[in-house]
């Protein structure tokens, strides 16, 4: 029986991942997902807090290519619905990772068939389509290095470079379901591979206005606002120095404190879910 205290932050955490008004419930977890369970990949996109931090600072790293930020604006409604984004891609990966592996594999199937509809032309010339491996290489890669870093900083900051490893060949998994190419195995590969993007990455006017919707997007609530101001703040401390550098941000002044701050919300959110067999890895 779980005290009021953690019946609360249960409530509110779920709140936020879970549209409530079509019905969402969390992803349970199965034992025949893609990902059994003792897997890294369970045990790093269990964990709410880092999978948030790391979840903004993917989205503001992934948006500096200019094929990538042309399909979400083009094809989304980021505008006036920036949570109902990060909600659908936070379900997205609880349901590639903890669900059973036919709604996985339903899920999956459900963006490839999204990607085949999202094409157009860049404003500085050119087109771009979602259905492009190299593209899809880049998201998948900046997404998979962010969720790392945010784990070993607020869960486990000794973990072996073995399992580092794993997680991205686990990842990687998913991303080949999803058509990208090339996948990363291994940590430095996955560095690499950033390496080799660098020079198509580029930020503008439209790329500042896209931070700025991430970063400054409307709270649910005055409660929760101070909590998301601190998550933000995280968010950019995280980011590779290069991104942060090309969305003009700077890193925050009381970085120490941004730190401790999420740490404390990563420790009580562990608290608060301690026993839940929804999310364990293992």
């Amino acid at each position: 029986m779980l005290s009021p205290v953690r019946r609360a932050v249960v409530r509110q955490v779920r709140g936020t991942f879970n549209d409530q008004a079509k019905g969402e419930r969390p992803v349970p977890a199965s034992d025949d997902a893609l990902f059994p369970p003792g897997s890294v990949i369970r045990r790093v996109h269990g964990d709410v807090t880092s999978m948030m931090v790391g979840g903004i600072a993917a989205l503001l790293t992934q948006m500096l290519h200019p094929k990538a930020l042309a399909g979400v604006w083009d094809h989304s409604d980021v505008h006036s619905d920036m949570l109902g984004r990060l909600r659908r891609t936070a379900r997205f990966i609880a349901t590639t990772t903890y669900a059973h592996r036919d709604s996985a594999l339903q899920a999956i199937a459900k963006v490839n068939a999204i990607h085949d509809q999202v094409m157009g032309a860049l404003p500085a010339g050119g087109d771009y389509r979602a259905t492009d491996p190299w593209l899809l290489a880049w998201v998948h890669v900046a997404g998979a290095v962010n969720f790392l870093d945010s784990w070993r900083r607020y869960a486990e900051p000794a973990m072996s470079g073995g399992d580092q490893d794993r997680y991205f060949a686990e990842s990687g998994e998913v991303a080949r379901l999803l058509h990208a190419d090339p996948v990363p195995r291994t940590h430095a590969e996955a560095e690499r591979l950033i390496g080799q993007f660098r020079s198509e990455l580029s930020a503008d006017g439209r790329t500042r206005e896209f931070r700025d919707l991430v970063l400054r997007g409307p709270v649910r609530s005055l409660a929760e606002a101070p909590v998301q101001s601190l998550l933000m703040h995280a968010a950019v401390d995280l980011m590779p120095a290069f991104a942060r550098d090309m969305h003009g941000l700077s890193r925050p002044l009381l970085s120490p404190l941004v730190r401790g701050g999420t740490y404390g919300i990563a420790s009580t959110i562990r608290w608060a879910f301690a026993g839940e067999r929804y999310r364990k890895s293992g």
